[in-house]
């Protein structure tokens, strides 16, 4: 083969992947690189699954109050006078 075959992108592929198949150590660091990847891919996963379940939460608590009725609570004295809503 002449240096110019060598500089084709698909022999240059195919020498890449022949050198990767065959060398343990490049073995290693792909098979690495894959779990990372992995590793990676499931950590964002569920950190946006987080993410949505807290926006789901708090969605369904914008259009609520804390105060649900015009009355005191139980045990607080009637004096007569109205007191201010707490929200």
């Amino acid at each position: 083969m002449a240096v110019e075959d060598y500089l084709d992108s698909h022999v240059a592929v195919a020498v890449a992947a022949t050198a990767a198949i065959f060398s343990p150590r490049a073995r290693k660091v792909l098979r690495r690189g894959a779990v990372y990847g992995v590793t990676g891919v499931l950590m964002a996963s569920d950190a946006i699954s987080a993410a949505a379940r807290n926006a789901k939460a708090g969605m369904a608590t914008d259009g609520t109050s804390a105060v649900t009725s015009d009355r005191p609570p139980a045990g607080a004295e009637d004096t007569g006078t109205p007191q201010p809503i707490l929200s």
